[in-house]
């Protein structure tokens, strides 16, 4: 109840507000009041398939609004597809970079280290940068810093050169995704089904890439697999030139016939109200674990496999299940989502992958582990989007977009922070401390969800 009660407190911000908005953008304050109200009640779910209908019926949308909406979101979606098949392709190569440049777990651990600092740097870097520069500008900024990266790998330079492609990688794709994360989560019309998908093709890019860094792995040109990623950077940042076009956000929903949020709270700079909220932190600590155990798992299981289940070099293919697993998952089970709660529903992923992830710990068999591992990607899968929507409830909207890109972008450190810790403790204990590592960081995110507030919070 007090979830119901806060969301309508919230819708009616913008209509406090909405002459300044008619007069910027020469819309029908009815007509805008109408859409904005009715995609709020869409977005958290309080409409009755009749309400829903009805609003559908309201929002006016023209053909041309509908076609640049999904131009625009596909042109996201793929920002996510490059994002995964960037994570999926570290696991297959990491074997063969160790041996090339002769490392020990810690050294080769270095390209995380690299990663995590690329992340941290554009998450901290990302609101200012935006407010500044504008969204498309961003965007493009991180695409660009990406394609860089992926031409210092593929000419497989000196060590130290080759993980400032990985700095570059990481600064990238944290704009990237902090910003495809921030604008999705703002569309009104079904932001969950539009997370959730968009995470899937995640899944997808991270499925389909071992099968092509596999076959380079053993390759003497083995760093060539990073001229196919440089070509879907390219890819990448013509298509955020052509369908953002250098706008800002409010630039870009205008274009598909979405009222912009009202940016309350100007008295107060936005890092400071960021700062004063709790589930803000809570979350982004969450998503920092969680994308670090997702990293970790793609990357180091093929190790793991190898050196301590005897697997061959085929042994690669094994990050393409879990990945697999993560992007049916993230689709698979939003009915699921729906009948148990989104809350509820994670403390069972939640613990349904530590069963899975203790069968790959303790199942002495090459088989067995490929489909544990398969499944553990299947239950993790949904975790990702499940998170970002519910920041949406939980999270001031007139700061949700920043609030977005930092947990994104804080995650994103925490993809490249966690498999360094890992490195670091198999260089220790040997490559088979891998399960008591993830088990352990499986654990964490249970007492952390517990801690994350089930009803909004506001600025004081």
């Amino acid at each position: 109840m007090a979830l119901a009660n806060d969301s309508t407190n919230v819708v009616t911000r913008p209509t406090a507000s909405a002459d300044h908005y008619v007069a910027r953008l020469g819309q029908d304050l009815n007509s805008l009041e109408l859409h904005n109200i009715s995609s709020r009640r869409d977005s958290e779910g309080g409409d009755d398939p009749s309400g829903s209908t009805a609003s559908a019926s309201t929002t006016g949308l023209s053909q041309t609004q509908t076609h640049n909406a999904a131009i625009q979101y596909f042109a996201l979606c793929f920002v996510f597809y490059v994002a995964g098949w960037n994570d999926g392709t570290t696991g297959p190569l990491l074997p063969r970079i160790q041996a090339v440049y002769n490392l020990d777990f810690t050294l080769v651990s270095l390209i995380f280290v690299f990663n995590c600092v690329g992340f941290i740097s554009a998450a901290a870097a990302n609101v200012a940068l935006t407010d500044r520069f504008g969204f498309g500008r961003v965007m493009v900024l991180g695409a660009v810093t990406q394609l860089a990266g992926y031409a210092l790998e593929a000419a497989a330079p000196p060590f130290p050169v080759f993980v400032l492609g990985y700095f570059l990688n990481g600064f990238g794709l944290a704009l990237q995704e902090a910003g495809a994360n921030g604008y999705v989560s703002s569309i009104a019309k079904n932001p969950s089904l539009k997370i959730a998908f968009m995470h899937a093709i995640y899944g997808l890019g991270a499925f389909s890439s071992p099968f092509v860094s596999t076959q380079f792995s053993e390759q003497r040109h083995w760093s060539f697999h990073y001229l196919t990623s440089l070509g879907l950077a390219v890819v990448n940042a013509v298509l955020l030139c052509g369908v953002l076009r250098f706008r800002t956000q409010d630039q870009c929903l205008t274009e598909i016939g979405q009222v912009p949020p009202v940016h309350a709270g100007l008295d107060e700079g936005k890092y400071k109200q960021m700062s004063k909220l709790r589930p803000l932190h809570l979350l982004a600590l969450f998503i920092f674990i969680y994308d670090g155990i997702e990293v970790t798992m793609g990357g180091w299981i093929v190790t793991y496999v190898i050196d301590v289940r005897a697997g061959g070099p085929s042994s690669g293919y094994i990050s393409s299940g879990f990945f697999g697993g993560l992007m049916f998952g993230r689709l698979a089970f939003l009915w699921l989502n729906k009948i148990i709660g989104e809350r509820n529903v994670l403390f069972l992923y939640i613990v349904l992958a530590i069963g899975l992830e203790l069968v790959v710990w303790f199942l002495p068999s090459i088989v067995g582990a490929a489909v544990a591992v398969a499944f553990v990607g299947l239950v993790l899968g949904p975790i990702y989007p499940l998170v970002m929507n519910y920041s949406r409830r939980v999270l001031p909207p007139w700061l949700l977009t920043g609030c977005i890109g930092w947990i994104a972008g804080f995650g994103q450190a925490g993809s490249a922070a966690l498999p360094f810790a890992a490195g670091l403790l198999a260089n220790k204990e040997g490559i088979k401390s891998l399960q008591p590592f993830l088990v352990s960081s499986m654990a964490c995110l249970v007492c952390l969800w517990a801690l994350v507030p089930n009803h909004p919070r506001r600025l004081e």
